[in-house]
C-alpha cells in the first residue's frame, strides 16, 4: 500500500521518467568524509527523509521551480547547515546523495531503503 506522498511527490506512474531512472541509477550510499568537500563549497542540500530523494533530484534537474520551492517553503529541502554536518560527523550514519550539478543532494536513510525514499 502505497503512503501519502509530501506536497510535490511523484505518485508511483511518474517514476517511468527517464530522467528519473537516470537518477535513480546514479544516487549511492557514500560516507561523509566524501561529502565535506561539497560542503566546505557551500553545494550540498539536505533533502528530509520522509520526501523521495530522486523525485527531489528529479525536480532540481528539471527547473521545477514551483515544486522546489514547495520543499524549500516547507523545510523538507534545505541548504546543509555547519550544525548538521557536525552531527552527521560525530554520528556517520547512512546517508545518499545524487548530484544535479551544482548540487549535490544528500539524505540519511536507515540501512535498507524501502522505496526510493
Amino acid at each position: 500500500m502505497m503512503a501519502l506522498l509530501p506536497i510535490g511527490e511523484f505518485s508511483m506512474t511518474d517514476t517511468t521518467n527517464p530522467l528519473y531512472a537516470k537518477l535513480l541509477g546514479e544516487t549511492a550510499r557514500i560516507g561523509w568524509e566524501e561529502l565535506q568537500p561539497f560542503f566546505a563549497r557551500g553545494a550540498l542540500l539536505w533533502v528530509a527523509g520522509e520526501v523521495d530523494l530522486v523525485a527531489v533530484a528529479l525536480a532540481v534537474a528539471e527547473d521545477d521551480q514551483p515544486r522546489v520551492a514547495a520543499w524549500l517553503t516547507g523545510g523538507h529541502l534545505v541548504k546543509l547547515e555547519e550544525t548538521r554536518a557536525e552531527d552527521l560527523l560525530a554520528r556517520r550514519p547512512p546517508l545518499w546523495a545524487v548530484v544535479v550539478a551544482p548540487w549535490v543532494l544528500v539524505q540519511e536513510r536507515g540501512e535498507a531503503p524501502g522505496l526510493h525514499r
